[in-house]
């Protein structure tokens, strides 16, 4: 078991990912020397640096910041997004330095502590901020590690240093989860994703039966009802919710009244009346449902519950409204997954019922694409209108006869366009809009602020 009281200096290679960003701050905050290596600068590591971290973005063994080249009490943390031919990395490597996945330190982070982890292949951010919002108002608060911006906390990082409880994202991919060991856990969905990892379907569903494996036998595991899981796995108690079809946890009489549902989830023990939630769709309705389903088991006070809700802001890219006006309304939402996009997508009408819906969706992955394009192509056709980008590659390389033209072709609505990202601004100049959503966990994000002046 490393000792970080061995460690002094901590270097990211990746330092502007959601996760490796929340680790090196929480590494800044107590103290340590962090320093790190991203691909493009972004406000996250315009962020980091302001924080006092030293972020650089070309990959050269000369940026490596002298005290950093020092192995002897460094540190050296790898997103697996890095490309194995990546020079830093294999500085590193050739010289011995310790190096871990981030999943590895996340585990080493949270190993002595109580610790919750929400995973599931969509809902981890939502849920994972709601958790950590409701312990906020605790006594006992948390230290948390986020997959977003959350808006109530303008991190992606809650640090308390003196909470027992530390709450992160499982994140399937890789099998990152599994270096995790939690108290408590939440399972929100076991769709089919990162197949270039598991190859199919029925290996994923072994990870999360082994993921389940490693909750403390004291304590318990929130569960969507309906999900294949082997429950006699499970050492641990077993509770399950859904959003309005009865068990453990669900909700009834659902109201929604100027973009505010009202709702009322019933508990084993009682009904909590009236929950507010002024974050949209009844995906989110759902998620507030497992939120309340986990603290609710650990005892928290009702009205902390509702209160919480009832205040939360969501995060950046998470059904996120960037424009709200009588001629227009702009959504940003970091939807990369069909069930995702569908979500997005029904949510929307529901808001804004009778309005013409734009959609722009950059594909995430070529194995993504390819595993799943006509499943894209149906929650796609759920859309008005319909903007391609092409595939945001990531850490990968292209597969032949994978393109954006792989999902086009399954789109069954007929206003539908590839476009380049560069020209995406010259297609939309004049465009009669009334919804637009731009959805996607590649780099579509850099355009929001291009595409709000368009319309501001």
């Amino acid at each position: 078991m490393m000792n970080f009281a061995d460690i002094e200096r901590i270097y990211f290679i990746g330092a502007g990912g959601i996760g490796m960003s929340a680790l090196a701050r929480y590494f800044n905050a107590v103290g340590k020397k962090v320093a790190g290596y991203d691909k493009t600068p972004s406000a996250l590591t315009d962020q980091l640096i302001r924080e006092g971290i030293d972020i650089h973005f070309d990959d050269s063994v000369d940026n490596i910041p002298e005290p950093y080249r020092k192995k002897k009490r460094t540190l050296i943390i790898m997103t697996p997004a890095i490309p194995d031919d990546h020079t830093e990395l294999n500085y590193f490597r050739k010289n011995a330095y310790p190096l871990l996945k981030r999943a590895e330190l996340l585990g080493l982070i949270t190993r002595n502590k109580k610790t919750i982890a929400v995973a599931g292949t969509h809902g981890k951010t939502t849920i994972t901020t709601m958790i950590s919002w409701i312990m906020s108002h605790t006594s006992e608060s948390c230290t948390a590690f986020l997959g977003g911006i959350s808006k109530n906390f303008n991190s992606n990082l809650v640090l308390n240093s003196q909470s027992e409880w530390i709450i992160a994202e499982a994140d399937e991919y890789d099998r990152s989860f599994l270096h995790l060991y939690p108290y408590a856990a939440v399972i929100t969905a076991m769709d089919a994703d990162h197949l270039d990892i598991y190859g199919n379907l029925q290996e994923l569903h072994k990870s999360f039966h082994s993921f389940i494996t490693q909750v403390n036998p004291d304590g318990f595991l929130v569960i969507k009802k309906g999900l294949p899981v082997d429950e006699t796995v499970a050492d641990c108690r077993i509770v399950k919710y859904s959003l309005n079809e009865e068990t453990d946890y669900y909700a009834s009489d659902i109201r929604l009244n100027k973009a505010i549902y009202t709702f009322d989830v019933n508990t084993p023990d009682n009904i909590i009346r009236s929950v507010s939630l002024n974050h949209p769709g009844w995906v989110n309705v759902e998620n507030a449902v497992a939120a309340t389903a986990l603290c609710h088991q650990l005892g928290y006070d009702e009205s902390i519950i509702r209160d919480s809700l009832a205040t939360f802001s969501g995060s950046q890219r998470r059904f996120d409204h960037i424009l709200k006006t009588d001629k227009l309304v702009f959504i940003d939402d970091y939807a990369h997954h069909p069930r995702e996009i569908e979500a997005t997508v029904m949510s929307v009408k529901e808001l804004y019922p009778g309005k013409r819906i734009t959609g722009i969706f950059q594909p995430h992955l070529y194995s993504r694409t390819r595993d799943l394009a006509a499943a894209f192509a149906q929650s796609l056709s759920l859309l008005d209108e319909l903007i391609l980008l092409e595939i945001y590659p990531a850490r990968e390389s292209p597969i032949e006869g994978i393109s954006a033209e792989s999902i086009l072709k399954h789109v069954t609505i007929s206003n539908k366009m590839i476009c380049k990202k560069a020209d995406l601004l010259k297609v939309l100049q004049g465009r009669e809009i009334e919804v637009l959503i731009t959805m996607g966990a590649g780099d579509i994000d850099r355009l929001v602020e291009e595409i709000k002046n368009i319309y501001s």
